[in-house]
């Protein structure tokens, strides 16, 4: 969203946004825009909603249209040879890593679960590898220790729109000099599934939570209690507590702790399947585990 926001605020003219068909949405499940779609129909510019960039009628219209390059921001679909050739500079994307590193769809997911002090944005000529094109720029964000993926991206997203528009202005001035990505350094990021949010508690604490804030918002991190999925927003190591099993619970007055492989970390919030989210201390009132209690 600020990537479209900063190009409409830009000199260029943009002629159509691409984004995903409509989908159901909301209690009545009925067909809505994407919100990068209703920003564009806001400003009543033309949205394409090609099930695939392959399909013919998108790529004849995309013809039809003339536009000069197609810069796109986490379209989630592989881009045909066929479609990358019409515009004639082709099509850049933003991409949230430092490229080489982390390819693929889970930049940012990735770069946190691995424990990275560094992160950033790259916009590059999309090719047909993946993230493998030249680079037109980068800039670089440091990870701060309570980062979820949600943070860091939404920081990204906003300091990625300037460099979009930069690396745009440069090529539609012909002073654009990508630089090929070097062949060392390269790591994938394939999404992040349900399974990888599962939260193991043999982890130590430092993994389980790097694990925890690289799945929030989503998928969302998870355990069980008492047979039921128990949902997990982000939490606190604490390094003085040792005496707790992997997954054991210690209900205190003001906090909730579990035991890890290393050291204990304290919850914060939870929600149990069905119910709304809430302070771990309120849903450990409800369910009253027993001291040693596991999860998962």
């Amino acid at each position: 969203m600020p990537a479209l926001e900063a190009l409409l605020a830009s000199r260029h003219e943009v002629v159509a946004v691409l984004t995903r068909p409509d989908a159901p949405a909301g209690r009545g499940r009925r067909l809505a825009r994407s919100p990068v779609g209703e920003v564009a129909e806001a400003h009543s510019i033309e949205v394409l909603t090609p099930p695939r960039p392959s399909e013919p009628e998108f790529q004849a219209r995309l013809a039809e249209l003339a536009a000069d390059l197609v810069p796109v921001v986490a379209y989630g679909a592989l881009i045909p040879k066929s479609a990358l050739e019409i515009p004639k500079h082709g099509w850049i994307n933003l991409h949230f890593s430092l490229l080489p590193a982390w390819r693929g769809a889970a930049p940012v997911q990735h770069a946190l679960l691995h424990g990275d002090e560094l992160t950033g944005a790259a916009v590059f000529q999309i090719e047909q590898g993946l993230d493998t094109g030249p680079v037109f720029g980068t800039l670089t964000e440091p990870i701060r220790p309570t980062d979820t993926a949600g943070a860091l991206l939404d920081r990204l997203a906003v300091a990625g729109a300037a460099l979009l528009v930069a690396s745009v202005d440069a090529i539609g001035s012909g002073v654009a000099t990508p630089v090929p990505q070097p062949a060392e350094g390269v790591s994938l990021a394939p999404k992040i599934t349900v399974e990888d949010a599962h939260v193991s508690w043999a982890a130590p604490a430092f993994a389980v939570d790097r694990r925890i804030r690289a799945c929030t918002p989503a998928p969302g991190a998870w355990t069980t209690f008492r047979g039921d999925r128990l949902k997990l927003g982000p939490v606190r190591p604490v390094a003085n507590v040792t005496d707790l099993a992997p997954g054991a619970l210690r209900v205190e007055r003001k906090q909730v702790l579990v035991g890890t492989a290393t050291s204990a970390v304290e919850l914060g919030e939870v929600q149990p399947h069905g119910k709304r989210p809430m302070r771990a201390p309120d849903w450990a009132r409800g369910v009253r585990p027993a001291d040693g209690e596991v999860l998962g």
